[in-house]
């Protein structure tokens, strides 16, 4: 089990406390709170705490965003065929059904299309291309990829097929020869906040469109729920435009979710509102389990869904993907844990480890769980065709790219981000790639990235955690990279007699809580696997909890409740 590091943040400038608590008018605590994320003033606090649409910025401020805006109006209007192609991963889909959608309602001539991850891989794909060309498509436009794939671009542009890229990972050396480029991690972009996901350049497209057109912008707003969805799982930073479009869409999800995301939120029976936290954990892995067991085309068909019945029946098709999903990562991280032990890797700074049989659409989950218990940058293997096909993931401040940019002489191809990436190489490559990869990790990892930080921002007692403090925390929401939910931890904690191990194999804690000096003060927390204290609380003796502070909706009533991050026994 990862051994975790608590850390408290450092103490508050506390005339800046002692001001923002006078002009909000709320308590020190939860100014100490805001003044630690740099949210010093009214204003600032203001803009925190009341996100406005208007806040967004200028899509046109983005490279190449005018030519690109003005070839999908000549496109509309002369009816040529258009193609929208994206990732099958939840940010390609919820941008292609967002895409496929908008351009439907201005009656453009379009279709849709999602690469097999199987049969095609990651990102833009021969096959696709080759099948717009004979469908007389004369515009693509991809979402979620394109902006490192110069040949395939290449291709299609001499084939007379017109490429416009909305893409948000960053480039090669190279731009792809694309009739427009938008993303705003090229160096030559000036866009304000480059921070977008695949879903946000199109939804800047969808803005620029509009605008351009002199129609109501208010439009884009309707589609801020799939913007929403991709935010919160493709763990972009929930700050500046993101936290933005994330309040709006979640307000959207809430109020007037779409036909197909009605009936995956119903399969899920969810009560109360929708949190980011629930995108991250119940509707993306569904969205995503639809790519990752049979094609992501399902996905898309119930996000553009418009018909309540079908809807329904394919929601249920989706639950019964993601039923089949859970049992394939839970057995292939049993067996990925027992390849490290049997091949004596424990210590290692990296884990890569391969099997040919593993399935292909489940080794990025597999990755973060192994993680879990080997806490460092993580590269699994399965057999692909006639190569490897990975996934990688790493851990706090960790640049896992930059690790792959430093072995790319044994790889194919790899893409991505700073903390989850994907590649593909030669079987024969294996081995040589195993050892660079760990030479790489080992000459640049800090011995702080070697141990999970926990980073706390202040001490409870239980009798502060009231309805009242829970609900100025909920408007610090939506929770997310550099927006995280507030930590806190609590010493000298003890049982009251009904805390026990929970789960198939006993490996949560359910634990029912007083400290030493409040025994009047109780709440009830959930610990996710640390059922290896259950022994130790069982006791009744001391231990200290770090924990966020959680709402438990349970047969049509709202309890608080600590979701516990850690345990600490003395």
């Amino acid at each position: 089990m990862n051994q975790k590091i608590w850390k408290l943040k450092a103490k508050p400038n506390e005339q800046k406390v002692f001001k923002l608590s006078k002009e909000l008018g709320v308590s020190k605590a939860i100014c100490a709170l805001l003044v630690s994320r740099e949210i010093d003033t009214f204003e600032k606090a203001k803009t925190f705490f009341r996100p406005q649409l208007s806040m967004l910025h200028n899509p046109f401020l983005m490279k190449d965003m005018d030519k690109a805006t003005n070839r999908v109006i000549a496109a509309v209007a002369s009816k040529e065929r258009i193609r929208v192609f994206g990732d099958y991963d939840v940010d390609g889909i919820t941008s292609v059904s967002l895409m496929y959608s908008f351009l439907k309602s201005q009656n453009a001539d379009c279709d849709y299309y999602i690469p097999d991850r199987y049969n095609e891989g990651y990102g833009i794909s021969y096959a696709g291309i080759d099948g717009a060309i004979d469908k007389g498509i004369t515009l693509m436009i991809t979402l979620d990829c394109g902006v490192k794939a110069v040949e395939k671009i290449a291709y299609a542009q001499s084939k007379g097929l017109d490429v416009i890229i909305c893409d948000h990972h960053r480039p090669g050396d190279v731009l792809p020869n694309a009739y427009a480029v938008l993303d705003p991690k090229r160096s030559d972009c000036d866009y304000p906040f480059k921070e977008l996901c695949g879903c946000g350049v199109g939804f800047k497209l969808i803005q620029a469109y509009l605008k351009k057109q002199g129609l109501d912008e208010a439009i884009a707003f309707e589609y801020l729920d799939l913007v929403a969805v991709a935010i919160g799982a493709d763990i972009v930073p929930i700050v500046g435009e993101n936290r933005v479009m994330a309040f709006y869409g979640l307000k959207r999800l809430n109020e007037k979710p779409r036909t197909g995301m009605l009936a995956l939120m119903k399969e899920h029976k969810r009560v109360g509102e929708m949190t980011i936290t629930d995108v991250v954990f119940t509707i993306a892995p569904r969205i995503n389990a639809a790519g990752r067991m049979k094609h992501a085309h399902n996905a898309v068909s119930l996000l553009i869904e418009e018909n309540d019945a079908q809807a329904v029946k394919t929601a249920n098709e989706i639950e019964e993907y993601n039923t089949d999903r859970r049992a394939h990562d839970q057995r292939i991280a049993k067996e990925a844990l027992l390849q490290i032990k049997e091949n004596k890797e424990e210590e290692r700074v990296s884990t890569v480890v391969y099997d040919p049989t593993w399935h292909k659409g489940v080794i990025g989950i597999v990755a973060s769980r192994l993680i879990e218990t080997y806490y460092r940058p993580t590269v699994v293997f399965t057999k692909s065709k006639d190569c490897l096909a990975a996934s990688v993931r790493s851990v706090q401040g960790f640049d896992v790219y930059e690790a792959l940019e430093a072995c790319k002489e044994h790889i194919d191809q790899f893409g991505g981000h700073m903390y989850a990436a994907g590649l593909t190489l030669k079987e024969e490559n294996y081995e040589a790639f195993k050892e660079a990869f760990e030479k790489v990790v080992s000459e640049t990892i800090t011995e702080e990235q070697k141990v999970e930080v926990l980073d706390l921002d202040a001490e409870l007692d239980f009798a502060d955690i009231t309805s009242g403090f829970n609900n100025i925390l909920k408007q610090f929401e939506p929770f997310g990279p550099q927006n995280m939910a507030p930590l806190f931890f609590t010493k000298n904690v003890m049982d009251r007699g009904y805390s026990r191990a929970v789960g198939a194999e006993n490996e949560h804690l359910k634990l029912h809580m007083c400290t030493e000096k409040e025994r009047l003060s109780e709440m009830n927390g959930i610990a996710f696997k640390l059922g290896c204290h259950s022994g130790y609380v069982s006791k009744g003796l001391a231990f200290d909890i770090c924990y966020a502070i959680q709402e438990n909706a349970w047969k049509g009533k709202v309890t608080l409740q600590l979701g516990v991050k850690d345990i600490k026994t003395s």
